[in-house]
């Protein structure tokens, strides 16, 4: 049973749609070839810096509205695939135990995979924080581009390799992004929000979760198949390139946010207020931006 997307089923009625537009199929799914994934991160890169070029004489744009109406579909969006996501895992990991649920080919429903595609879209809708950055002539720090860039990307990978763990950095970074998504909006709109500090804590420990998760499932792959001397539980689906890239990536993500929280808290800077989160969006400072 499954009410949620049953609900769903009854005003998008997605047995009607082609295939390839329910499961991932790659060449025909769009965005699911190197061919469309790449030229679409640069294609990112060459429009925010494009923007930040043509803004630089011209006044900042407020663009509240437009801002706030897209917090409100990221946060809400996350909201919906977050329980879409957990009405599907948490029965079978109930059933079947935690290693199964991290490891084993039968997490790789239809279901899931169709919810797991939505995710890897919602990060290029993600990319227009960028855009918002560069009209309201923010700046653009590394850790923001290169976070919100390589997780299209990564998302991108995960559904190639059908890595079975995905379901756990999914679902604590759908978590995060209905909490800050909603934050960016309020703040938008002139709410002072006194947590702000603890979305970049709440960032940093997604990350070591995240990452307990990946290199189990990454060493129980490798010590059952290559090494079995190794205690192990058994193997883990998914390919290995997926998952020493989602390894590295996230490891990368880990260092980086625990660098901006130690500048952005540790570090006062001279005559600025402390600044806040690692996205950057709303008012406040995220991703190493500050957005006022």
């Amino acid at each position: 049973m499954a009410p949620l997307a049953d609900f769903i089923l009854n005003y998008v009625p997605l047995p009607t749609l082609p295939r390839h537009l329910t499961s991932y199929v790659p060449g025909m799914t769009p965005m699911s070839t190197p061919q469309e994934v790449f030229p679409s991160l640069v294609a990112y890169l060459v429009v925010i810096f494009s923007i930040r070029e043509f803004m630089k004489n011209k006044q900042p744009l407020k663009l509240q509205g437009l801002f706030q109406l897209h917090n409100v579909i990221l946060s809400s969006g996350s909201f919906i695939l977050l329980s879409l996501i957990l009405e599907e895992v948490v029965p079978m990991v109930w059933k079947h135990g935690i290693f199964w649920g991290m490891c084993d080919e039968g997490m790789w429903t239809s279901h899931l995979e169709f919810f797991y595609m939505i995710n890897y879209y919602f990060k290029y809708l993600e990319l227009l924080d960028t855009v918002f950055l560069a009209l309201k002539k923010k700046p653009l720090a590394f850790l923001h581009v290169f976070h919100h860039s390589a997780t299209a990307l990564l998302c991108y990978t995960q559904l190639n390799g059908k890595t079975s763990v995905q379901w756990i950095p999914i679902s604590i970074n759908l978590l995060v992004h209905v909490i800050m998504y909603y934050y960016y909006y309020a703040t938008a709109g002139g709410a002072r929000i006194w947590w702000k500090k603890y979305l970049t804590t709440m960032q940093i420990t997604q990350f070591v979760i995240d990452l307990v998760a990946v290199y189990f499932g990454t060493y129980s792959y490798y010590a059952a198949n290559y090494f079995p001397n190794l205690p192990t539980l058994g193997s883990c689906a998914g390919t290995e390139t997926a998952a020493l890239f989602g390894c590295g990536l996230l490891s990368s993500y880990l260092v980086l946010f625990i660098n901006f929280y130690i500048q952005t808290y540790k570090k006062p800077a001279k005559g600025k207020k402390a600044v806040a989160n690692g996205k950057a969006n709303g008012n406040g400072v995220a991703n190493g931006h500050k957005q006022e």
